[in-house]
């Protein structure tokens, strides 16, 4: 169970099933070539979605995890010493807690080979600079929801856009009518594949709002989350109140 937040006050408890994390770590270990070389690092609290990802690709492909305490974490020079000390080659971050990171003075980046940005939109202004600095690193901004299990999309970090679907997803900007948005107009992101949770526990109603039926007897997610598709997909925010905050969901009307 992830909770999400809602905007009844109550979060609700997302079903994330085995099934959904293998079939996340299938479409990712070949496309990121993770093997047992790779070190990585818990930065995120087990209670935020990139959790998962970072918990269980590691340990699936037999790679080293480290485990980053809770004020390193939050301490850019601590965590930038870990990184060095430890070698890690995997890194998984917040483009707010990178920007952080990477105005540290420090480089603790000699060992490391790939860099996943999540959790929030991300500005390729940001990445590009460093990225031509350190050309041994690939770069990768991956969009994704809790309810379909962590990652949807990847692509290259300092391109426009949220990049392609990952094996066994499909993406669909649709309109108000569930029919597919014009090239360049907005619409809403529906997602269809295995990575689609189970629903929302003990949340009937919720569960048949945003997991709806789709062609062939299958289930799609209205995710809530904005797009434009052009020669790229854009991300353009949610299509109601809620803010997302460093990964978090945040909803207005609770704080009211």
């Amino acid at each position: 169970l992830v909770y999400t937040s809602g905007s009844t006050g109550t979060p609700k408890g997302v079903l994330v099933t085995h099934r959904n994390v293998t079939s996340l770590l299938a479409a990712t270990v070949d496309e990121f070539a993770l093997t047992a070389d790779d070190v990585w690092t818990l930065f995120h609290s087990p209670a935020f979605d990139f959790s998962v990802w970072e918990m269980w690709a590691p340990l699936a492909t037999g790679a080293r995890l480290v485990m980053v305490d809770h004020l390193t974490a939050r301490d850019p020079q601590a965590f930038a010493e870990l990184l060095v000390h430890y070698r890690v080659t995997v890194l998984n971050q917040t483009p707010t807690a990178f920007r952080q990171l990477a105005t540290t003075g420090h480089a603790p980046f000699e060992h490391l080979r790939l860099l996943i940005f999540g959790g929030e939109a991300l500005d390729p202004g940001l990445v590009l600079p460093w990225a031509q600095a350190h050309p041994h690193v690939r770069t990768v901004n991956m969009f994704g929801i809790t309810e379909t299990t962590v990652h949807v999309t990847a692509g290259d970090a300092t391109a426009p856009g949220i990049g392609a679907p990952l094996p066994g997803l499909t993406v669909e900007v649709l309109d108000a009518a569930l029919r597919p948005a014009l090239p360049g107009s907005t619409g809403e992101i529906h997602v269809r594949g295995d990575q689609l949770a189970r629903g929302y526990h003990r949340r009937p109603g919720w569960t048949a709002t945003r997991f709806v039926a789709a062609p062939g007897g299958t289930r799609r997610y209205r995710s809530g989350d904005l797009a434009r598709l052009d020669t790229a997909l854009h991300y353009l925010g949610r299509a109601d109140q809620q803010i997302e905050l460093r990964g978090y969901r945040i909803e207005p009307g609770e704080i009211e």
